[in-house]
């Protein structure tokens, strides 16, 4: 009975001294294969067996006991009011930003009008090449302005050296494999985390040019696949460069604003696409990036919002006018 004692107190004293939070950041970053070694499997194999505890026969009688509480969700877990239902009044939301993003609105000329991601390829290049420029625009576009995105690319399309004497100069995936790094990453350094995006481009096209006959794949599971290509990238590539639209491209902008109008509250742009996809017709999703990411742009900006001059503010239609 001692020996029992001071095993299980030993385990209590291992789990207490292990910080919380480096256990979740282990969780994380660790291989599901790597983390079955765990404090609890520790446990199971030095612990004495818990002894079986007899359960009493079910009664007849009608409990009287409240409704359960809902559980929590964990992390990880998608937020409880992630649902099918649309909220109300959505659509004549939708609609004055319509209005306000058309010719003549008070957001209409935004930069992502001129110089978004899908408007960066080269028209004279072949299909195959403008898939590729689309695709680095927007592995270029994290954590960047759409302005110096744009002055970026126009240096690959148009300083990036040839990968042999004769060849084309510009933005190809040869020409981006034959690159010295440091002239791709100084033609990109204006650029958010360039040196990391100057590695995911030249590891990104080696996986091209191998598997995909030097092309972009032409699904979502293949862009994301990509190295620097996550999921809102992959469904605006997708539409752009394939004309396929098969889910929601949610950026910061995206998030943001819908999560003031009160349509959801999400805690990533990937819980606000799902939470979109699940109500918005799908006629809207591939417009709705655009729509809102020039809103946030000129009016409904992260500092310094134009309620003044904002349709739903005026109309107080928007919970987050004059906050």
């Amino acid at each position: 009975m001692a020996s029992g004692r001071i095993t299980r107190s030993a385990s209590r004293a291992a789990m207490t001294a292990t910080p919380t939070t480096g256990t979740v950041k282990m969780a994380k970053m660790t291989k599901v294969t790597t983390t079955t070694t765990t404090t609890m499997d520790m446990e199971d194999a030095v612990a004495p067996p818990a002894k079986r505890r007899k359960r009493a026969a079910p009664t007849l009688s009608v409990s009287t006991a409240g409704k359960p509480r809902a559980r929590k969700p964990g992390h990880g877990t998608a937020p409880t009011d992630e649902t099918t239902t649309a909220p109300a009044g959505w659509e004549e939301t939708y609609e004055a930003v319509r209005r306000m993003r058309a010719p003549g609105g008070v957001a209409y000329g935004a930069a992502v009008d001129t110089m978004g991601c899908e408007r960066l390829a080269d028209t004279r290049a072949s299909a195959k090449d403008q898939r590729f420029q689309t695709l680095v625009a927007l592995m270029l576009s994290s954590q960047t302005k759409d302005t110096v995105n744009a002055a970026a690319m126009h240096r690959l399309k148009t300083e990036l050296p040839p990968f042999r004497p004769g060849a084309t100069a510009g933005l190809t995936v040869d020409n981006v494999l034959a690159a010295d790094p440091v002239v791709l990453n100084e033609l990109i350094r204006a650029v958010g985390f360039h040196n990391n995006k100057t590695k995911y481009l030249q590891q990104t096209a080696a996986v091209l040019r191998d598997r995909w006959d030097s092309d972009i794949p032409d699904s979502i599971a293949g862009l994301t696949a990509l190295p620097g290509v996550g999921p809102k990238m992959a469904y605006l590539c997708l539409s752009a460069a394939w004309d396929r639209t098969e889910g929601i491209g949610v950026d910061v902008h995206v998030h943001r604003i819908t999560n003031l109008w009160g349509w959801h509250r999400t805690r990533s742009p990937e819980e606000t696409r799902r939470s979109l996809q699940a109500w918005l017709p799908q006629d809207r999703w591939r417009e709705i990036n655009g729509l809102l990411v020039g809103l946030g742009q000129v009016v409904c900006r992260p500092v310094g919002r134009r309620c003044g001059e904002c349709e739903l503010g005026q109309r107080g239609m928007c919970r987050a006018a004059g906050n």
